[in-house]
């Protein structure tokens, strides 16, 4: 019998892991199954428990169900404690285990486009949830100094706060939208603004050799101001496929190579 996985959220339909870990299953010669489970918004926990009786053995989790994952979980890994959110579920001796592949999936991407994060000067736009999950993996990863920029400056000076202890490594800093400037190694747009259409100007003060978007299948005014200077931009599906690689492995424990698959 094939091994039974799911991604749950609500909405769900827009979801494209079924389709990737099918792929990775052809590739590896892995039996699964796996499929997309809209849960009410007030049914997430049931949706869960139910899914695991019924001898699933792994589940994602999307908008909006990271945080109530991550607060149902008995047992964590190191980056999902930081992130403080869970995409990747997984049951092991009758004990709920939780992890956050979002960051290791962007380490992975970038990676395999051959941007060098080692000693890397980082700058991320927005302090959100999508930024407290990738922090930790890039600084393992080998970044020096990140600089996170947010509209509301007290918002990213609580997420430094928050994180500065769990990457004594790293160079944590903070500055507002309107207070960009310097030079890095890359820039990551964490915020919805190319889902929102809202335009994020890059002031001519800030500099950067690559540009990374982490939505995806969307027009991206960030993108589009790197493209002009002509810097090497990518866009997020290459992070998509790498936090979906990383649960595949946790669970079946084969690690396909990204660049299959981007």
């Amino acid at each position: 019998m094939s091994k039974q996985f799911a991604v749950i959220g609500n909405p769900i339909e827009h979801s494209r892991s079924p389709e990737l870990h099918h792929a990775f299953a052809a590739k590896t010669g892995v039996d699964l199954n796996y499929v997309k489970r809209l849960a009410p918004l007030d049914g997430f926990e049931s949706s869960v428990k139910a899914f695991f009786e019924q001898n699933g053995l792994g589940m994602n989790v999307t908008v909006p169900f990271k945080e109530q994952a991550f607060a149902l979980c008995q047992q964590l890994t190191e980056r999902a404690k930081i992130a403080k959110a869970v995409n990747t579920l997984w049951m092991e001796n009758g004990v709920l285990h939780g992890d956050n592949t979002d960051g290791q999936g962007l380490v992975d991407a970038i990676k395999a486009l051959d941007w060098d994060l080692k000693q890397s000067k980082i700058l991320i736009i927005g302090a959100g949830g999508a930024t407290r999950g990738v922090i930790y993996p890039l600084v393992k990863a080998g970044a020096e100094k990140i600089v996170i920029a947010n509209r509301t400056l007290a918002r990213a000076e609580q997420l430094l706060n928050d994180l500065k202890t769990a990457v004594p490594e790293a160079e944590l800093a903070v500055c507002g939208l309107d207070a960009l400037e310097g030079q890095f190694d890359i820039v990551i747009n964490a915020t919805s603004a190319s889902l929102t259409g809202d335009a994020l100007i890059l002031p001519e003060q800030l500099h950067f050799k690559h540009a990374y978007e982490m939505a995806y299948g969307k027009p991206s005014s960030f993108l589009d101001q790197a493209k002009a200077r002509g810097v090497p931009t990518s866009e997020g599906f290459g992070m998509l496929v790498g936090q979906a690689i990383e649960a595949f492995y946790i669970w079946n424990g084969i690690r396909p190579d990204l660049k299959d698959f981007i």
